[in-house]
């Protein structure tokens, strides 16, 4: 069971870590973008096209595109590449479940982002920082921003855990040999060893998450450090 779910890991792993490297840095610009020029026409046509494609799930988007990009203009790989096509083949079959799985986490990171960024630059300490001499980018550069990412930083963490199980439909649907559709490959032939070995990883990887993001927050956050020093 192990052996098995080593090289379904590696596939899911591949493309989930992909997806995150993508979405993350491209939800969180967009949202800084959107904070920026809040209550403009770009904030308004970013917020507008946010709040329509949050909705479209993954595997409905990936269902749309395989039919437009796959079955009626051959653009794309109909199925997950096999390990004997061509270099050029396996990189092309790792967009359609790359963007169907970053799509949506684009769109969280950009609505948050700028919600918790707008919440910021209104509030007192940086209008105090704005009154010290600080330019508006200092400001936002050296306290907004870094501000702001503390309670986007978790999100980051679940968001990777999220998609690891968000993508067992997706898997499913696009042939993709990975972590997600072993599972529900095991559930319906009730291989338990397998099942179990799967959730045990799923879990091992959650609790490594949760402690790396009570580390991260006394890095990202300096009063943290501060409070425990108070307590000591």
């Amino acid at each position: 069971a192990t052996v098995i779910i080593g090289e379904r890991l590696v596939t899911s792993m591949k493309i989930n870590i992909i997806s995150v490297l993508i979405s993350v840095p491209a939800g969180i610009a967009l949202g800084i973008w959107a904070a920026l020029k809040k209550n403009t026409m770009t904030d308004h046509v970013i917020s507008t096209l946010v709040m329509i494609f949050i909705s479209v799930p993954s595997f409905v988007l990936i269902t749309f595109l395989m039919l437009l990009l796959c079955y009626q203009n051959a653009v794309l790989p109909t199925q997950w590449p096999n390990p004997t096509d061509p270099q050029l083949q396996k990189v092309l079959g790792y967009i359609l479940p790359v963007f169907c799985l970053s799509f949506g986490s684009v769109c969280g990171y950009c609505r948050f982002t700028r919600a918790e960024l707008c919440e910021v630059m209104e509030s007192d300490y940086l209008l105090l920082a704005r009154a010290k001499g600080l330019t508006r980018n200092q400001s936002i550069t050296r306290h907004a921003l870094r501000n702001a990412m503390v309670p986007i930083f978790p999100s980051i963490l679940a968001e990777f855990i999220g998609i690891m199980g968000g993508s067992m439909v997706l898997e499913g649907l696009y042939g993709i040999p990975g972590y997600g559709g072993l599972f529900i490959a095991a559930l319906n032939a009730k291989d338990y060893n397998v099942l179990f070995v799967d959730m045990a990883i799923f879990t091992t990887v959650g609790l490594l998450a949760n402690v790396l993001l009570d580390i991260s927050y006394s890095i990202i956050d300096p009063r943290i450090r501060m409070g425990e020093k108070g307590n000591a």
